[in-house]
């Protein structure tokens, strides 16, 4: 995250070893990293400033929509509650074109239950939430429900993977995750090499700097606080990425931990029939397959899946507060019995954690807590972006007539790594390309990038002198 000062000298060309002064592994990889990092922050991080306003936006979603919603999501408190067929019998009153694929019953007090309906008053991959209020079976409103998110959440979502542009947007945050976790450790371990008087100043921006040190001693500081939380977005956000997410998931997979689901298929001939609205059945209905579903202790915040195409009742926790609660049954709508169960903890590690993982990174693991620390990492990034464009740009020769702007390491740095540290980094950076397609395709195009700017100048140069 962090350029050294020129004014020390530290940018200069280093001299050439001698027997006196021997060099050592970082001394000399030194200068390819400011190289990598200077190209990567100058020609990335717009793509990475457009991830930090959109996701920057997103967590503050969760708060507007309790807001912008609050008629359809909260209700007076009554004296008792209705049966959650009654309300659902409300919700397919109100909507008798659409059918009913979940319900989300009220959680707490004052909370309203949400319906959920295929219908074709949205859009594919919507469904259409209808809230009820479960005192009285009034239905106070209907929206969009994208995964558990209304319209507001939704489109910010949208514009933070995506930019509304479809799979071609996808492009976008991929590239950002890819060289995000890149540019954040590569600035730290700059930052933790620079030489300092005390360690203070390593965590603490100096006092009393002016200029492109005070920038540059809030750039690093900031960006070591940030550094994990940032290397941890960026690789949840690759986990449902369209190139790498592919490889990631095939890893998982292979090192078996992929993320088990409760089987909610009947025994042949059992429950036969049930479409949702459309039952032909036995059905036990939605209240006793709740109440099936807290005997064996899941209970709490819920949703409910309907019987459809030979399958019964889903029962499932949704409850992602710390401790995550996320057990599941499957309930025999014709007797209610409970044909499948599966437990939080028996959830394979991996997939544990790349569950909190996703969780986090979308903000609803820890609540309001969660979204805080997002908000908060999204504008340390802004920041971070600032800053290093700020210190590029009083890099910039001050005597010339002409524009410029700063000028990363000199090239040819790679020709100072000792060739037993090259030849491995080059095998890593090659498998990392490979991994995670994005960076592997930027990373080349910044190369030819370099080769062409060096190429051009050595023929410039050589025109000059002929001159």
């Amino acid at each position: 995250m962090a350029i050294d000062d020129p004014v020390k000298g530290i940018e200069e060309a280093p001299a050439a070893p001698t027997a006196e002064t021997p060099r050592s592994t970082w001394s000399a990889l030194r200068p390819l990293l400011l190289r990598i990092h200077f190209y990567a922050g100058v020609l990335v991080a717009p793509v990475l400033l457009v991830a930090a306003v959109t996701g920057l936006l997103y967590s503050l979603s969760f708060q507007a929509e309790k807001y912008v919603y609050s008629h359809e999501l909260t209700t007076e408190v009554g004296d008792r509650t209705l049966p959650l067929a009654a309300q659902v019998a409300a919700a397919r009153t109100a909507h008798p074109e659409g059918t009913v694929t979940a319900v989300l019953p009220s959680a707490e007090a004052g909370a309203t239950t949400r319906v959920l309906m295929s219908s074709p008053e949205v859009e594919e991959g919507t469904s259409l939430a209808v809230f009820v209020d479960p005192y009285t079976g009034r239905v106070r409103g209907e929206l969009a429900d994208s995964f558990g998110a209304l319209p507001l959440r939704a489109w910010l979502s949208g514009l933070h993977s995506n930019l509304h542009l479809g799979e071609a947007g996808r492009i976008y945050s991929e590239l950002a995750a890819s060289w995000l976790w890149v540019v954040a450790l590569g600035g730290v371990l700059l930052w933790i090499g620079r030489k300092r008087a005390s360690k203070r100043a390593l965590l603490v921006p100096a006092r009393g700097a002016q200029g492109r040190r005070r920038t540059l001693s809030w750039h690093g500081s900031v960006g070591l606080w940030a550094v994990a939380g940032l290397v941890a977005l960026s690789a949840t956000g690759l986990t449902w990425s369209a190139y790498a997410g592919e490889h990631i998931g095939t890893v998982q997979d292979r090192l078996g931990g992929a993320t088990p689901t409760v089987s909610a298929a009947l025994r042949a001939g059992g429950g036969d029939g049930h479409e949702g609205d459309a039952h032909q059945g036995p059905d036990v209905g939605i209240d006793e397959a709740v109440e099936a579903a807290a005997a064996r202790g899941v209970e709490g915040a819920v949703s409910v899946t309907l019987p459809s195409d030979g399958n019964g009742y889903v029962v499932k926790e949704t409850d992602r507060q710390f401790p995550v609660h996320l057990d599941s049954v499957a309930i025999d709508p014709s007797d209610g019995t409970v044909v499948d169960e599966l437990r939080f903890d028996d959830y394979p590690l991996l997939a544990k954690l790349t569950r909190i993982g996703i969780d986090a990174h979308m903000g609803t693991y820890l609540g309001l807590a969660n979204q805080l620390a997002l908000a908060a990492l999204a504008l340390a990034l802004i920041m971070l972006i600032v800053w290093g464009y700020r210190m590029w740009w009083l890099r910039r020769p001050t005597k010339s007539r002409t524009f410029g702007v700063g000028r990363p390491m000199p090239r040819g740095a790679w020709r100072r790594v000792p060739l037993p540290v090259l030849l491995p980094l080059a095998a890593v950076t090659a498998l990392v390309g490979w991994f995670v397609p994005l960076l592997g395709i930027s990373l080349a195009a910044f190369l030819v990038l370099d080769v062409v700017l060096g190429l051009v100048a050595r023929s410039r140069a050589g025109a000059g002198a002929g001159a």
